[in-house]
């Protein structure tokens, strides 16, 4: 019945599933975004894409599973219309508050903070290898690089990471 009435283009109705899912939606964002206020776009531009598609009667048996789809995808699209930004960004860690604390008292806060000191490229490519499952064939399609540029990637993020790790605790 939610899902019609957001097809139905019933705001209240959207409302409610967009606060239901907000939470899910935040997780998987961040992973892919530099900062809060990315992921909330990124987020925000999903859920346009989700309401649009619902009025088309789009609506999936596996809603969470296609939700989740839609957010990366649209992570991945953010990629690509902000890559020349992401570019050249350097990341300080000087800028970052990590305490050091060891390696067992990690907290997510802190992991986010060491995953986004990596660049957005070796970010991506390490979510969608690692995290979604996606192979070396399909990220390069997806990205628009070479199996072996992702391959690359995904090896220098996590060699990044634990010289990240190492670095702060």
């Amino acid at each position: 019945m939610l899902l019609k009435d957001c097809s139905l283009g019933k705001e209240c109705a959207q409302e409610y599933l967009y606060k239901q899912y907000y939470g899910y939606g935040m997780s998987i964002s961040m992973r892919y975004s530099s900062s809060t206020e990315n992921a909330v776009e990124i987020l925000n531009d999903s859920f346009i894409k989700i309401f649009n598609s619902l009025k088309k009667n789009n609506i999936h048996e596996n809603f969470k599973a296609w939700i989740r789809r839609i957010i990366i995808n649209t992570a991945v699209d953010h990629y690509r219309k902000n890559k020349k930004y992401y570019e050249n960004i350097n990341f300080n860690a000087d800028n970052y508050d990590v305490p050091d604390s060891g390696i067992d008292d990690l907290c997510a806060e802190d992991l986010i903070k060491i995953f986004n000191e990596i660049p957005s490229i070796q970010r991506l490519t390490f979510n969608l290898f690692e995290i979604e499952g996606y192979s070396h064939e399909e990220i390069s399609k997806k990205l628009g690089i070479s199996e072996g540029t992702s391959r690359s990637n995904l090896s220098r993020a996590k060699s990044k990471l634990r010289q990240l790790i190492k670095t702060h605790y």
